[in-house]
């Protein structure tokens, strides 16, 4: 992957990227061989975005895709991702883990199915329905009510540990 692929294509999105990864991984280096794995997974498939969509919407579903195959697989015993170092700006961004507020909710999220922790975190960076329905491979007219259910559920086991 070159230097000025990943500052001009991944870097502008990194918060998307960290966001998806960290809701998907319970430890710092989780996280850090996650993000890796979808900035590769974004570089080899960089020659299929179609346009057919906006790029963002092109790195959740690759972030999205990436992070729920790596679950899979440690879930079944499986773990093949191999982690270099980070970029610095990367790290310095991703100490969500040093957060508790942030781990709260982060806890709250990985009691929700695969595609309802998805759900959530595109909704919580403000995409639309029609962007989530795209993300996700879902019908729009599903997402409002799914959102809803999720904000239920995410409060009551918010309230119900404190």
């Amino acid at each position: 992957m070159t230097s000025d692929f990943y500052q001009q294509s991944i870097l502008p999105f990194a918060g998307i990227i960290i966001k998806i990864c960290r809701a998907y991984t319970n430890t710092q280096e989780d996280f850090e061989d996650y993000y890796q794995e979808v900035c590769l997974q974004i570089w080899r498939s960089k020659d299929n975005f179609n346009e057919q969509s906006e790029w963002s919407t092109w790195i959740y579903r690759i972030s999205l895709n990436v992070c729920l195959t790596y679950l899979k697989k440690q879930k079944n015993g499986h773990s093949t991702i191999v982690s270099d170092a980070l970029p610095e700006e990367v790290v310095d961004n991703s100490k969500a883990f040093a957060n508790d507020d942030i781990n709260v909710l982060y806890n709250a999220i990985k009691h929700l199915s695969e595609t309802d922790r998805a759900v959530i975190l595109l909704y919580l960076e403000e995409k639309s329905y029609q962007e989530i329905s795209d993300i996700i491979g879902s019908n729009i007219n599903h997402i409002g009510v799914r959102i809803n259910r999720i904000k239920t559920k995410l409060s009551k086991f918010i309230a119900s540990k404190e």
